[in-house]
């Protein structure tokens, strides 16, 4: 099979799987043991026709919000496609595994793949809410225990990370850039990729990480590190001072150029040269030699005010002299919202005083341990910040580090099962069930209706009665103006089954699916929940349930 041989199920839906490139580690043993444990247990019953479905949800929202973005899917779909025990796989669990199990039970591992699993799913990008399953299962009982803990590993921190993008793009605005530039701070290897490739599926414009950049096609940006400014001490270490003129081709001293405008500058800025850093001047005219056409310096190594600008605003005036436009500052640490102030009032001085109307449109950058606080109170404050680069806080996820993402068997053999508890939050949904997301006339969502598979699907314009699946006195009717099913079969008959998107369309659908919720719902304090109901039959299936497991107490 070459790379680009599609594959497709029997409805003819297609799947290019040239981009069916598995992360190595992803793999039937990264998974917890006893589900290993539990599959001899199942064989040794004799279970393995027997048919399941699982649901995959979450509990709670993150971030004390009210909204989650779906991602991994495509990931759950790779692993579903390569899912095959290795011959070393198996020797492993051999040597593992406690004595005493049979030969055949390997042999039968050994022969398992996905090919009788069907998989439904939200879109990738969706909005989801609590209880309603964002992955539903079906398949042996067998193989679809086995999918548990990786699949969970593959969505919980797509989509919390996805989530939390989503968060910083909403509080920054849709005019300001936002650069991922956590990998030193994300936890490993993996974590950093999968942080570049889901902050950009939540609305980030582009990463540091250049491994991501490869293998994700997301557009990579950076800097430079205060080390290279630090590097220089005079402008005596210059190797070269020579720079070609961009339109005329003749070479000349962007240094002297630079001195010349830092004198003049000093004045119209209200600085001293003597004050500045010439280590800094140097530096910055080595790296605008490197990169004329994308020169972004970082101010604050020594003093914004006192050296950064002035150095920076010399050399991009070097550079302008020579034919080519600077982009603009970094901002790495100091008061964020007056030192962004302060530069752009410097560059709308050096605008006017020296005829460079772009100038003003210069780009200020700035990181500094930045976190969905950080930037509400820089809005507060009225920064000049055109681009947030956002690492640590971003990447590991602060103020919350896990989804919280479950996998519970929901029905076996075509008979529903429900797990009961004493926290009512922890009581499961029984049966296999299909969602539905009701609209009103404006557009936006209204609830999401979660109905017995064996019901007809809500109509446009004819009651609806929605039902709090605990609270009795909990419903309304809901008339919708449009009816959306959230659920597509992805993999079925072993074989992707859907056109998958691309990453950039994921990131567009995340967009949009936001769009569809009231702003009450997305705001950052106290946002309004957003109502996930069940159908009355539905209602009454689950207590009726619940009454037949739950144990009958008896007092003496």
């Amino acid at each position: 099979m070459n790379d680009r041989e599609m594959s497709c199920n029997s409805g003819g839906q297609f799947m290019d799987r040239g981009r069916m490139n598995q992360n190595g580690v992803v793999q039937p043993l990264l998974t917890d043991l006893y589900q290993i444990t539990m599959a001899y247990a199942y064989w040794k019953s004799g279970k393995t026709d027997d048919q399941a479905v699982f649901d995959l949800f979450f509990r709670n929202n993150p971030f004390h919000g009210e909204f989650t973005i779906f991602a991994g899917l495509e990931e759950c779909l790779k692993f579903l496609d390569s899912f095959h025990y290795s011959q070393s796989d198996i020797d492993y669990l051999r040597q593992t595994l406690p004595e005493g199990i049979e030969n055949e039970f390997f042999e039968y591992l050994g022969n398992l793949t996905a090919h009788d699993v069907t998989l439904y799913a939200i879109d990738e990008g969706t909005v989801a809410f609590p209880r309603v399953p964002i992955i539903k299962i079906e398949g042996p009982l067998i193989i679809v225990q086995l999918l548990e803990t990786t699949l969970l590993t593959l969505v919980n921190y797509a989509s919390l990370m996805a989530t939390n993008a989503a968060r910083y793009r909403m509080v920054a605005g849709k005019h300001v850039k936002l650069l991922e530039f956590g990998l030193r701070r994300a936890q490993g290897p993996d974590g950093g990729l999968s942080a570049s490739k889901y902050s950009y599926t939540g609305g980030f414009d582009g990463t540091s990480n250049v491994l991501a950049g490869k293998l994700f096609n997301i557009p990579v940006k950076g800097t430079h590190a205060h080390a290279y400014i630090t590097s220089f001490s005079s402008v005596g270490e210059l190797k070269t001072r020579l720079l070609k003129h961009k339109q005329t081709g003749v070479m000349e001293d962007l240094l002297e150029h630079a001195i010349k405008h830092r004198q003049m500058l000093s004045h119209v800025l209200d600085v001293s040269t003597e004050e500045s850093s010439e280590g800094e001047l140097a530096a910055m005219v080595s790296y605008a030699i490197a990169f004329p056409d994308g020169f972004m310096a970082l101010v604050d190594t020594y003093d914004v005010k006192r050296s950064g600008l002035l150095n920076f605003s010399a050399v991009a005036l070097a550079l302008n002299d020579l034919g080519y436009h600077a982009l603009g500052i970094r901002i790495d640490s100091g008061d964020l919202a007056y030192l962004s102030c302060l530069a752009r009032e410097a560059f709308e001085k050096v605008a006017e005083r020296f005829k460079v109307p772009w100038f003003n449109k210069l780009t200020i950058v700035a990181s500094n341990d930045i976190n969905e606080d950080t930037i509400l109170s820089l809005n507060e404050q009225g920064h000049k910040i055109d681009c947030f680069g956002i690492g640590t806080h971003l990447v590991t996820c602060q103020r919350q580090p896990a989804l919280g993402c479950v996998y519970k068997l929901v029905e076996i053999n075509g008979q529903a099962r429900i797990k009961l508890s004493q926290d009512v939050e922890k009581v499961t949904m029984p049966g296999n069930k299909n969602a539905y997301r009701l609209y009103s006339a404006d557009g936006h969502a209204l609830i999401d209706l979660l109905q017995k598979d064996s019901e007809l699907p809500p109509a446009v314009g004819q009651k609806v009665l929605c039902r709090h699946p605990f609270q009795e006195s909990k419903r309304a009717y809901v008339i919708p103006s449009h009816v959306e099913s959230l659920y597509k079969i992805y993999w079925q008959s072993g074989k992707i089954c859907q056109m998958l998107p691309t990453l950039e369309q994921v990131r567009e659908k995340v967009q949009i699916s936001l769009k569809t919720l009231r702003n009450d719902h997305k705001r950052t304090l106290n946002p309004t929940p957003y109502k996930v109901a069940v159908s009355d039959n539905l209602y009454n299936f689950i207590h009726d349930l619940w009454l037949q497991n739950a144990p009958i107490g008896e007092l003496s």
